[in-house]
């Protein structure tokens, strides 16, 4: 992989207007009573509208910054303002306009649909709203449970109720905390459109997740948090272009014990099978080799029977960049 420089989330968005950023995280650092350091002052600008994706192994901060931000963690150190407010000195103004949609499935069984999302947007001290309530119901196709209890919902419905009650005050920055965690495949793929559908109704929205193949579906940008450090907040599609590798599978008519002296320089590896090569290539670096490649190839004597491409996923991005 190329050495080169990973850009911070503000240095990223430097070019964005402050009209354009909806949270403005600055130098925010946490330190607990025992000396765990859980952020190491981490700066991020998040765009309105946009869906962010925000990655790291457990303990590497995620959910710490996710709550200071909400107002449930107190920073050690720096400031988060959310549409303008800041997150300690104008907290009510700056929590009216975030949803939380938590990891932790914490709902009353015995309560029904709709009461559990009207009760909380009394929370935030919205009037009475039945139309509202219709309305977020419906987006999440809750309308036809709204009079079921809690404890007759499967678990991809009850995220659906999360998300609801997080969306029932009509919140500007949705928050979403392993937001499909313990959900099977189907329902994951389900909950990424209830996901994309809200942001093409303006919501932005900032998800922690540990599903790489998540982030790689819905995100717009993708952060890479290790030990309470933002290690870098890219565009998905330029981070895997950045940092991304193109493999080709050369496969052989006969197999090989070594590589020819006149291939040296390709830095080729030979294929587990015996009877194939693998090239690895930046395809962002201009001459790529291939051409000169397959000359030599055939000038050493190799026969090729056939050539597949392969190239680099965000996870194993992410895996180099852990």
């Amino acid at each position: 992989m190329n050495d080169v420089p990973l850009r911070t989330g503000t240095e990223a968005t430097a070019a964005q207007g402050d009209d354009e950023i909806i949270c403005a995280i600055r130098n925010v650092s946490k330190t607990y009573a025992g000396g765990s350091v859980a952020l190491d002052s981490v700066s991020l600008d998040i765009r309105k509208g946009e869906i962010l994706a925000l990655l790291g192994p457990n303990g590497a901060g995620k959910t710490t910054l996710i709550s200071i931000i909400c107002g449930i963690v107190n920073a050690s150190g720096g400031t988060v303002t959310v549409g303008g407010y800041d997150v300690v000195d104008n907290f009510r103004q700056s929590r009216s306009l975030i949803g939380l949609v938590p990891q932790e499935v914490n709902l009353e069984p015995f309560e029904t649909v709709n009461n559990t999302v009207t009760f909380s947007r009394g929370l935030f001290g919205k009037p009475r709203d039945p139309g509202t309530i219709e309305q977020v119901l419906r987006r999440l196709s809750l309308w036809d449970k709204r009079d079921s209890q809690i404890v007759t919902l499967s678990g991809g419905m009850k995220r659906r109720v999360l998300i609801a009650k997080a969306l029932s005050h009509e919140p500007r920055v949705l928050f979403l905390d392993e937001p499909t965690a313990g959900v099977d495949v189907e329902l994951r793929k389900d909950m990424w459109e209830t996901v994309r559908a809200l942001q093409a109704d303006g919501v932005t929205i900032i998800l922690t997740t540990h599903y790489i193949e998540e982030a790689e579906a819905i995100a717009d940008r993708v952060g890479v948090i290790d030990k309470g450090k933002l290690m870098l907040v890219e565009e998905k599609a330029t981070l895997m272009q950045r940092l991304g590798t193109k493999q080709i599978c050369i496969e052989l008519q006969d197999p090989l014990e070594s590589i020819p002296d006149a291939l040296s320089k390709y830095e080729l590896e030979i294929a587990a099978s015996d009877n194939a090569l693998i090239y690895t290539y930046d395809p962002t670096g201009g001459r790529t080799g291939i051409t000169s490649l397959f000359s030599d190839l055939k000038s050493a004597g190799l026969v090729l029977c056939d050539v597949k491409t392969h190239e680099s996923s965000l996870e194993e991005i992410f895996v180099n960049l852990m």
